[in-house]
């Protein structure tokens, strides 16, 4: 249902256009979770026409196309002793025993099914001679569970799932930023936001809202993602609703980032998959020496991630760095043929660079890549607010204090299953709850007289200015390695964006500053949180090293949430982690490892 009708700026009086959209289902987020959300909500007989997926950017155009290195669930194809309670100790352990061991249990067990059902839907499995998924080492994983499509399997994957919605006739509408979810009496009533095209504001009027936005970590300098995505939508939606943020100090640095003067500024921190060492490349740093013989001789350059990240920063610290701040990955010793075939993307996309990597190193270092931290959820992914779903990287849970490469795109998938049959479950149910009374155009009014005044304001400070602001607070004062210091003098600093951001010079609603001032209000909510929250946990654990608390303390195995409190300021508290099954805790006790030395 589509109202026409008009949003009226109170200071002046300036009415703009509105349309008012009536889906019983709104998924916010057009990624792999959301599309596998919205699949399963008509497989399970919810009326297409009843369910909306908006997203930020075009369509197809997610940032789930830039994962690339592969998916896991324990197949067997090389390693038939692989399970999925191997798969979930091996979660455990990279998260360092602080997941949710029931949501880590939730991954693993569906996803061999999971990645049959996409490949029945037609996905572009890269195969063994004998026609099986192919799968492949990844750091800190005991077996070979990463299926892949080459080196664009986040690419592949989301063309599938795009092609399948489309099969089952599921609306989306693209290039829509939501700025505000609406709630009342402890439930979702919908959603508010504007259409970046036009102009024009849009009112989702919703008896369910599915948040699958993404996560935080382009709120660093040096990031593999695009700047303006993974802002903290997802979880600043969330927390400013009501739901609860959980281990936002986990902030996951991948070790490979594309770094140096030949690269440009546009490729700087992009991401050089984990597929390039899962397929045996090598780290030297500038002397010419295989470093991880030093840090981790067992496990070499497929330990886990933070360890390999800390390991070339310590190089880079020492000196032992090359003169773009950066190390060398190298995979030259394997043939032409073999690095065109396994990692077609990285190939094609060094040659367009003037580097051939079947006989050159690229520059690498440490770029933040992913957020384990989130929004609170249940088991089947919803948040203490009813209606209200976070799925995805926007939930929390699953990875810990660090993330399995291949794991990301496994999460996606599954809990858009689970949380898209539990809401077609119980859709009557929120249906019969939903509020049909003018609080909603009242309050959807306030927010859009807002928005109206935020695309004429003519302040002193340019919305892009201040969110590069934030993201030097973070590499400088929460990045790699942390202390108490530095994160005092983060969150000071933040203090003054947040001061500067009441002053903003915005042009329009069309415009690019507009977007990054809805930005830069999300940002200062997910910053906060990384900075409290790391500066709380006095020890280190996985991604969060503290130099003045260099020690894993056990009283830490605790998740930190964070909450709104009566006044609107943040306040943390702790809670005790899920403890897992006993199948799970047997194959962590059996203490599987990875040998990486067959590899050589």
């Amino acid at each position: 249902m589509n109202v026409p009708g008009a949003a009226t700026d109170g200071e002046s009086g300036v009415s703009r256009p509105r349309e008012t959209v009536s889906p019983s289902v709104l998924v916010v987020g057009a990624g792999a979770a959301g599309a596998r959300a919205a699949i399963e909500l008509v497989e399970q007989g919810v009326d297409p026409e009843d369910v909306l997926v908006i997203g930020k950017r075009g369509h197809g155009d997610a940032h789930t196309t830039w994962a690339r290195g592969g998916v896991n669930g324990a197949l067997g194809t090389h390693d038939p002793e692989d399970d999925w309670t191997v798969h979930a100790a091996d979660t455990l352990n990279e998260g360092h025993l602080v997941n949710d061991a029931a949501k880590v249990e939730t991954v693993t067990r569906r996803m061999p099914e999971l990645l049959r059902e996409l490949d029945e839907w037609g996905m572009a499995f890269s195969r063994t001679d004998d026609g099986d998924i192919d799968q492949r080492y990844f750091g800190a994983q005991s077996f070979r569970r990463t299926a892949f499509a080459g080196d664009h399997t986040g690419e592949s994957m989301l063309d599938t799932l795009v092609e399948r919605a489309q099969e089952l006739s599921i609306p989306y509408r693209e290039n829509v930023f939501v700025s505000r979810l609406l709630t009342d009496d402890g439930r979702v009533r919908g959603a508010l936001g504007t259409d970046l095209d036009t102009g024009e504001f849009v009112a989702f009027d919703a008896d369910v809202v599915v948040l699958a936005a993404g996560g935080y970590t382009s709120l660093y300098r040096r990031h593999s993602s695009r700047d303006d995505e993974n802002t903290g939508d997802g979880p600043a939606l969330a927390y400013l609703a009501g739901a609860r943020l959980m281990d936002l100090e986990f902030v996951q640095f991948h070790p490979t980032g594309m770094v140096g003067d030949r690269y440009g500024a546009e490729w700087d921190g992009r991401l050089v998959t984990e597929a390039v060492r899962g397929e045996g490349g090598r780290l030297y740093n500038a002397d010419g020496e295989r470093f991880m013989e030093r840090y981790s001789p067992d496990q070499m350059e497929l330990d886990a991630r933070d360890v390999v990240a800390r390991a070339i920063d310590e190089e880079i610290g020492a000196g032992r760095g090359t003169e773009n701040g950066g190390v060398y990955l190298d995979i030259s010793h394997r043939d032409r043929s073999f690095i065109a075939e396994r990692l077609p993307r990285m190939y094609e996309r060094f040659a367009d660079l003037g580097v051939d990597l079947a006989t050159d190193p690229v520059e690498v270092a440490p770029t933040a890549h992913y957020g384990m931290g989130g929004v609170v959820t249940d088991e089947t992914g919803e948040t203490a607010i009813d209606g209200l779903y976070a799925i995805g990287e926007t939930m929390a849970g699953v990875h810990g204090a660090n993330r399995l490469g291949g794991n990301s795109l496994a999460e996606t998938l599954a809990f858009g299953k689970v949380a898209g049959r539990d809401i077609a479950t119980r859709l009557d149910e929120f249906r019969d709850t939903a509020d049909s009374s003018a609080g909603f155009t009242t309050r959807a009014d306030s927010h859009f007289a807002d928005l109206a005044a935020l695309t004429d304001s003519d302040g002193s400070h340019r919305p892009e200015s201040l969110l590069d602001d934030v993201r030097e607070v973070l590499w400088e004062t929460a990045g790699i390695r942390r202390d108490d210091a530095a994160l005092a003098a983060g969150l000071a600093r933040l203090d003054d964006i947040r001061e500067q951001a009441t002053d903003l010079a915005v042009g329009g609603p069309t415009s690019r500053s507009f977007e990054f001032a809805l930005d830069l209000g999300f940002a200062l909510v997910a910053a906060e949180g990384i900075l409290r929250g790391a500066r709380k946990r006095t020890e280190s654990r996985g991604a969060h090293t503290r130099s003045d608390h260099p020690e894993t303390d056990p009283e830490w195995r605790r998740n930190i949430v964070a909450e709104r409190d009566a006044v609107g300021a943040m306040r943390l508290t702790t809670t005790d982690p899920p403890r897992p099954s006993d199948a799970v805790q047997a194959a962590l006790d059996a203490g599987y490892e990875l040998d990486y030395h067959q590899l050589e």
